[in-house]
């Protein structure tokens, strides 16, 4: 099950990163109301929240900022696209702002707060079985067809379904991804068939 990860790495799981969450701090006040008006794809309304959104398509991001400069960033799914993204909404803010004092475009700081991921271990899993036998598995079928699997007292969390696709969230680092999936494939010994 190898693939490549971030930087060319080989992976030893094949999973997908579908998103992103970066946190960057641009160490300035920002007038979101101004940027709103200065940028045309900057979304303001601070009755519905208190921060502007701007959406950019290359990298696809959505980046939302606040009034002290911080900056949440998210749609990425590589670490390299979170930095083209900060990069991008720093030239597109001195351009509308050249007033503003906004670090390198290139240096900005990131810290990845979450990612998603999904795989398929291609097994069949008796989910009623392992929800009986294990404490960290949630399973309420009526309410969603999946187990929810607190890993490591909480995060990752993994939802994992009978055909062997789950959704791995709340990691920090694809380490943490490969992590979660590998000590998943061992909780299985006993509860999955591995399909022909």
């Amino acid at each position: 099950m190898d693939s490549m990860g971030e930087g060319g790495k080989k992976r030893k799981y094949n999973y997908r990163i579908e998103n992103m969450v970066a946190y960057a701090n641009l160490n300035t006040d920002i007038d979101l109301f101004n940027l709103a008006l200065n940028m045309e794809n900057v979304e303001y309304e601070p009755e519905q929240f208190p921060g502007a959104i701007l959406r950019i398509n290359d990298p696809k991001a959505t980046l939302l900022i606040f009034k002290n400069g911080k900056v949440i960033c998210t749609g990425t799914r590589t670490e390299e696209d979170v930095k083209r993204a900060l990069a991008r909404a720093v030239e597109e803010i001195k351009k509308a702002m050249p007033h503003l004092k906004l670090p390198d475009p290139d240096k900005i700081p990131f810290k990845i707060e979450n990612i998603v991921a999904s795989a398929s271990l291609d097994v069949d899993v008796d989910l009623y079985a392992l929800a009986e036998s294990m404490e960290n598995v949630e399973y309420e079928p009526e309410q969603f067809p999946g187990v929810i699997i607190h890993m490591n007292g909480g995060n990752p969390t993994i939802l994992l379904f009978k055909n062997g696709k789950l959704i791995c969230a709340g990691a920090k680092s694809e380490k943490e991804i490969e992590e979660a999936i590998e000590k998943l494939e061992k909780m299985l010994e006993g509860f999955a068939t591995k399909r022909k």
